[in-house]
């Protein structure tokens, strides 16, 4: 299944096939946003809640670490997810505010049938989607059955080791400014992880919001990723969640899947570690 699908492919399939649409949109008010409207048919999922465990002490782990197992299965049964669901999952951002970690996140304990909408909500009624304030009600299913994160992700001590190899390639998604060091509006200290490579996830989108095609994308990452052994690839971001656009946009494109390194910047900069700053 193509990872992503687009706005009219969308439009088509959910006449003549069960699909879970599920917003993954992640704001202050999100959930007040989709009580207000909502692409039609679809569910709302809480990334704080339902997509992270949040823990007291952001250095341990970052802002949004993986929910366990049980928990993650406790969500997609609230939603009416089993493991033969077709899901699509949107957001408002172009996949980069949390509808790919919840891409990933099903694909990292082996489910197949999860596309992301390129082009987000904004796209979808553009092209004539239709959107609803009513309350959606899921399907009562039995519980999703998982046993553990299938695809690779990395910790602070794996990073730590990490950066001393002398080949290595770690992917920081953020926009340039805050991956320089010149602003943080969000975590404690500004710049990034020594010896990483800035790639904004923006990167991974043509002028009009939609993701880039499949050989683009390719070109783009085989060329950051050349004569780098598999096994020392990372992606990250600020906590976790945008650093899936890009996970999802190496999905796009046909090549593996590197490591998460779920923590991301927010834990890394609580953690005294050494600090990259560029002029």
């Amino acid at each position: 299944m193509n990872p992503i699908i687009t706005p009219s492919e969308l439009i088509d399939a959910v006449q003549s096939n069960t699909i879970v649409l599920v917003d993954a949109t992640n704001s202050p008010t999100a959930y007040q946003n989709y009580q207000q409207s909502h692409l039609k048919g679809a569910l709302f999922v809480d990334v704080n809640t339902q997509l992270a465990d949040i823990k007291e002490d952001v250095s341990i782990g970052g802002r949004h670490p993986l929910p366990t197992a049980k928990q993650f299965s406790k969500s997609l049964t609230d939603l009416g997810i089993t493991p033969e669901t077709w899901v699509v999952v949107y957001d408002d951002k172009n996949g980069a505010n949390a509808a790919a970690r919840f891409w990933w996140m099903l694909r990292a304990i082996g489910h197949e049938k999860v596309q992301v909408l390129s082009g987000g909500i904004q796209a979808a009624i553009q092209a004539g989607f239709k959107t609803s304030s009513a309350v959606e009600v899921p399907t009562q299913v039995e519980s999703y059955p998982i046993s553990h994160w299938q695809w690779p992700t990395i910790d602070l001590q794996g990073m730590d080791e990490m950066i001393q190899k002398e080949h290595f390639v770690v992917i920081d998604v953020r926009e340039s400014a805050r991956f320089k060091g010149a602003t943080e509006p969000i975590d404690l200290v500004a710049g990034h992880i020594p010896g990483a490579t800035n790639i904004p996830f923006t990167a991974n989108l043509d002028e009009e919001g939609f993701f880039l095609s499949p050989e683009a994308l390719k070109t783009k990452y085989e060329k950051a990723f050349e004569n780098i052994p598999q096994e020392h690839r990372v992606v990250h971001c600020g906590s976790g969640v945008t650093a899936c656009h890009t996970l999802l946009a190496l999905a796009v494109a046909g090549l593996p899947i590197p490591k998460l390194y779920v923590g991301s910047w927010s834990e890394w900069s609580r953690n005294n570690r050494k600090i990259g700053i560029e002029e």
